[in-house]
């Protein structure tokens, strides 16, 4: 390890010569700085070294990798003041610990997939501020990835995932920075929204009549610790909420807790929730950008981002009504030129529907279309470079008079920007049907006997105004394209859209968590390829230059209001049906806690349609209404209602 650091400076160790760009600081300490620097970067270098192939199965040959995750770990959990806050230091995560991150969160082998979760808690816990867009890429890759696969997980990665988010609500900051960082952020996924949505889903366990690869108890246990992981969200908003508003804990009195006792044996008690790790994990929150949150704002940007996925949910099913939505609600100009940028950047819309709405004849379509393809800048681009880049945004529609009308615009196009390519732009339009035609021939498996290189030549003789384009230029063509397929960016990207198809697509995040399930689909035991982590980095890249970079700490308990809209109905439902049917006690305390936690919010946050939904439920389970029927669950139920009248 030692060896690895000196590498990275033996040219400046050798020479004797003087710190250059590295060392930023001039102060007396800037050599210890450098050394943790030194150690820091090492430790990130070691832990993505692959090892042999016969070292992937046996955790003993992989020591070398997992002591690093293991000190990394360490290292994060008690970084002091100088750590989370240098730009040096934090540039070093982004830098070394983020690829890290990227390469080892594909790993098969659970120790690593463990310590990569641990690693990446103390960056949302103690280094937040400091990481926005890193952390919006890596909670939908290393988390919601597995949580929100319900019929066929790895039970010991979506348990270790589970506790994961059982230890982040320890922190009542850290839940409600997330909901206001990414999900009121336009250009980022809704991390909170999809956090409760999987939780409810596993709670729920695997539908009827849908495979699965776990077994009953598997199943029982992984239901029981969502269930779990729910109240703590709703425990971590109340508690929040109190501090905000400096409530006392309406459960810790003397007066109630004989009450409590008998209704919730085995109840953690709030103590837990404000010791040291909690205390420990807010410590961003003091560290955070000095900008106060403005509720007025933050309230508009969530009903924006609401009203942008309605409009493009809209379009997703109806193009044309979805765009003039859009228009109407001012979420797009309407402008040709307005239009088309949104088509073009936008990543969640249907990239079919985006092809077949290009290709419509209508007067306005016809004029996105002009538009969308002159925002390209095809200078110095090589025939196929221009189609791969044009095609990447959307997928050509199956008519035929639609092809012909957006290929005729790009050979245009084309020709504009490269006006010595050829003779004329018919000649650009026919080579680039003869592209499309190859490419389809050379990759489509159903195509047995595929063109040769004399066959293409011999296909685009006299296209160029009666004479032959060169041959060695169609033969490199040919060669190219046999080679590297022309496809869309969300072409290799189709097992994760099939199984989160609604809402999971926003800012093309799971680009990146599909390029890490194709892989391992591809090798089982292998890390992602060089190629692969290359594509990710872009991804990521795209991610942190869309969102915005300043960081928003919550301070007003009206962005709970926010949050309650979010998750009360999949609250309702994951303690309703499970109190309903089930007489296990674990499951009917787990039930009324998270009730309880929810009538105490919604009481608090004057949300009453919401609250008289969960008392309405709630009372339902007294069944004072039928007292012959009354069960032991329905005596807890009539304390939990009990105690809320009391402290309301």
């Amino acid at each position: 390890m030692y060896k690895t650091a000196l590498e990275g400076r033996k040219g400046e160790l050798a020479d004797g010569e003087a710190d250059r760009d590295e060392d930023l600081e001039v102060q007396i300490g800037n050599k210890f700085k450098r050394d943790a620097f030194l150690v820091f970067r090492a430790l990130c270098k070691l832990s993505m070294k692959t090892p042999p192939k016969e070292a992937l199965a046996d955790p003993l040959l992989m020591r070398g990798k997992i002591v690093a995750l293991e000190l990394l770990k360490i290292l994060l959990e008690n970084a002091g003041t100088v750590f989370r806050t240098s730009e040096r230091f934090l540039g070093a995560i982004k830098q070394y610990l983020c690829l890290s991150l990227l390469k080892n969160s594909a790993s098969t082998l659970m120790i690593v997939f463990q310590l990569s979760c641990s690693i990446f808690i103390s960056l949302v816990s103690r280094f937040r501020a400091g990481l926005k867009a890193e952390i919006g890429v890596f909670f939908p890759m290393i988390v919601l990835r597995v949580l929100e696969n319900v019929a066929q997980p790895n039970f010991q990665q979506k348990m270790i995932v589970l506790r994961f988010l059982d230890k982040l609500c320890l922190d009542s900051q850290t839940l409600v920075d997330i909901f206001i960082n990414y999900d009121c952020d336009v250009n980022s996924s809704n991390i909170f929204e999809r956090m409760v949505n999987g939780l409810l889903k596993t709670a729920q366990g695997v539908p009827p009549g849908v495979a699965t690869t776990l077994l009953p108890p598997q199943e029982a246990t992984m239901k029981l610790e969502a269930m779990r992981c729910l109240v703590a969200i709703l425990r971590s908003m109340g508690d929040w909420m109190n501090k905000q508003l400096r409530i006392p804990d309406p459960y810790s009195t003397k007066r109630f807790e004989d009450v409590e006792n008998s209704s919730e044996p085995g109840n953690v008690p709030m103590a837990i929730l404000n010791g040291d790790e909690s205390a420990e994990g807010s410590d961003s929150h003091s560290e955070a950008s000095n900008e106060a949150s403005d509720v007025l704002t933050i309230e508009q940007r969530r009903a924006y981002k609401l009203e942008l996925q309605e409009g493009i949910s809209l379009f997703n099913r109806k193009p044309k009504k979805g765009i003039e939505f859009l228009i109407k609600a001012n979420k797009v100009g309407d402008s040709p030129e307005e239009i088309a940028a949104f088509l073009k950047n936008a990543s969640d819309l249907n990239k079919t529907l985006i092809g077949d709405y290009l290709g419509e004849r209508e007067d306005l379509s016809l004029k996105v279309m002009h538009a969308y393809v002159d925002s390209f800048d095809f200078q110095g681009m090589e025939f196929d470079e221009a189609i791969r880049a044009f095609l990447q945004g959307f997928r050509l529609p199956g008519e035929a008079q639609k092809i012909d009308r957006i290929m005729e615009k790009f050979a245009e196009r084309y020709c504009k920007c490269n006006p010595k390519a050829f003779t004329s732009a018919d000649t650009a339009y026919v080579l680039a049907y003869s592209v499309i035609m190859l490419n389809t021939d050379s990759h489509n498996p159903m195509v047995k006997n595929k063109m040769s290189a004399d066959d293409f030549i011999r296909n685009n003789r006299g296209i160029d105004d009666g004479k032959d384009l060169p041959e060695e230029y169609l033969r490199s063509l040919f060669e190219r394209i046999s080679r590297n397929e022309i496809k869309m960016k969300e072409d290799d990207l189709s097992l994760h859209q099939k199984q989160s198809v609604n809402s999971n697509r926003i800012l093309g995040l799971d680009n990146i968590l599909n390029i890490v399930i194709r892989k391992r689909d591809e090798d089982q035991h292998m890390e992602t390829s060089d190629d692969l982590i290359r594509h990710m980095q872009e991804q990521f890249k795209e991610k942190a230059r869309k969102s915005k970079s300043v960081y928003y700490a919550a301070t007003d308990v009206v962005i709970l209001r926010f949050m309650i809209e979010v998750c009360w109905a999949p609250m309702l439902a994951a303690f309703s049906v499970p109190l309903d049917q089930s007489d296990d006690e674990v499951v009917i305390t787990l039930c009324l806690e998270g009730f309880r936690y929810a009538i105490h919010v919604t009481a608090v946050m004057s949300m009453k349609t919401h609250r008289d939904a969960f008392v309405t439920s709630l009372a339902k389970f007294t069944s004072l209404h039928s007292p012959a029927d009354i069960k032991q669950k329905n005596i807890y139920a009539i304390k939990v209602r009990i105690l809320f009248s009391m402290y309301r």
